[in-house]
């Protein structure tokens, strides 16, 4: 699957995320609102990268569920 695609699927996917990919070939993923006090102390990140982008829906998948348990 082409690069394009592969951030096209995952911005899809993660609507809340921007999503790139470095020119030294990490995958990033940054979130468009802050953090409140739970999202925090659950562990949230306001950015975070991966080697793939298998790796980086992997972390958007645990980020969002950290971001909705409840405190």
């Amino acid at each position: 699957m082409s690069f394009d695609r592969h951030l096209a699927e995952i911005a899809r996917e993660f609507p809340h995320w921007t999503i790139w990919r470095s020119d030294a070939g990490r995958w990033w993923a940054t979130r468009h609102h802050p953090l409140n006090a739970e999202q925090r102390a659950a562990g949230c990140a306001m950015t975070i990268d991966a080697d793939d982008p298998t790796g980086l829906r992997e972390q958007l998948e645990d980020q969002e569920r950290r971001a909705e348990a409840d405190p």
